[in-house]
C-alpha cells in the first residue's frame, strides 16, 4: 500500500484537497480530527495538558480551550514543544494503527494529512511527500523580469484571519509555528498548485489519483496477501527513497 504524506502551509488550501481526495474514495487519515479524539475529556493527553498548562484551558464543559491554549503556545517555543510532546506521540500512534486499518481492508492507497508532516519525523516513513501550495508570479527590477514566489505570507495571513476570524497578531503567531512554505518545498515529492478555481483543482487531483493507482499498480496484492513480504517490501522503499531524499536536499541546498 502506497502511504501518502499530504501537507501545506496555513489557509493554502490543504483541507480542501483532503476533501476532494475523500469523494474520489481515497482513504484519508487526518491528524486534526485524531489531535482532537486524543484530548478529549477524560483521556489521558487532556490530563496531561491540564498539569503541564494548568486548569485555564478548560471550558465549563470539560472541553479543552483551544484559543486560550494556542494563545499560551503561540509565541512560545518552549511551551509549544512541551504540547507537541503530549499530543503527538498519541496522535502518531493512532496514525499507524489508521494506516494499519486501511491496509487489513485490502487499500493500496492511503493519505495522512498533516499540517506539521515536515516539521516532524513522519515525513521520512511516507513514500511520498505531497505539498498543497499556491504560487504567484512578482516582477523582479531592473529588467522586470517573472519570478515565482510560493504562497507568500501576506496572503496567507490574510486567508488565515479571513478564515478563523482571527487579530492579525493570532495569526501571525500561527504562521509564525511553521516551517515557511519555501522550506516546505525542498522536501516536496509531488506539489499541487492550489492557485487557480475548484475546477482546476478537481481536475488536477483527478490527475493526481489517477498517476497514484498507476503507481500503485497491482503488487500491493502480494503484500496483503503476504504480510512479510509486505514488510519487507515497504522497509527496503523506505530505506531507498531516504538514501535519494538526503541526496535531493544536498542538491536542492547547493
Amino acid at each position: 500500500m502506497l502511504v501518502i504524506g499530504l501537507t501545506g502551509g496555513i489557509a493554502t488550501g490543504k483541507s480542501t484537497v483532503s476533501k476532494l481526495l475523500k469523494e474520489r474514495h481515497v482513504p484519508v487519515i487526518d491528524a486534526d480530527v485524531i489531535a482532537r479524539q486524543v484530548v478529549e475529556p477524560g483521556t489521558s493527553g487532556l490530563a496531561k495538558i491540564v498539569k503541564t498548562f494548568g486548569d485555564g484551558i478548560i471550558l465549563s464543559d470539560g472541553q479543552l480551550d483551544r484559543k486560550a491554549l494556542g494563545s499560551i503556545i503561540f509565541n512560545d517555543e518552549q511551551k509549544r514543544k512541551q504540547l507537541n510532546a503530549i499530543v503527538h506521540p498519541a496522535v502518531r500512534r493512532a496514525m499507524f494503527w489508521g494506516v494499519v486499518k486501511y491496509w487489513l481492508k485490502g487499500h493500496r492507497i492511503c493519505v495522512m494529512d498533516v499540517p506539521l508532516l515536515i516539521e516532524g519525523p513522519l515525513w521520512k516513513l511516507v513514500y511520498k511527500v505531497v505539498l498543497v501550495y499556491w504560487r504567484v508570479f512578482s516582477p523582479v527590477s531592473p529588467q522586470n523580469r517573472l519570478t515565482v514566489i510560493s504562497s507568500p505570507p501576506d496572503i496567507q495571513l490574510q486567508r488565515l484571519m479571513l478564515r478563523d476570524n482571527s487579530t492579525q497578531e493570532d495569526a501571525s503567531s500561527r504562521l509564525n509555528s511553521q516551517i515557511p512554505i519555501d522550506d516546505k518545498l525542498r522536501y516536496a515529492d509531488d506539489r499541487i498548485d492550489n492557485l487557480g478555481g475548484i475546477e482546476e483543482l478537481n481536475a488536477k487531483i483527478d490527475e493526481f489519483v489517477i498517476g497514484l493507482r498507476k503507481e500503485a499498480g497491482w503488487s500491493w496484492v502480494l503484500s496483503w496477501l503476504i504480510p512479510p513480504y509486505g514488510v519487507v517490501s515497504a522497509t527496503c522503499i523506505l530505506a531507498w527513497r531516504a538514501i535519494w531524499r538526503r541526496y535531493k536536499l544536498k542538491e536542492k541546498k547547493s
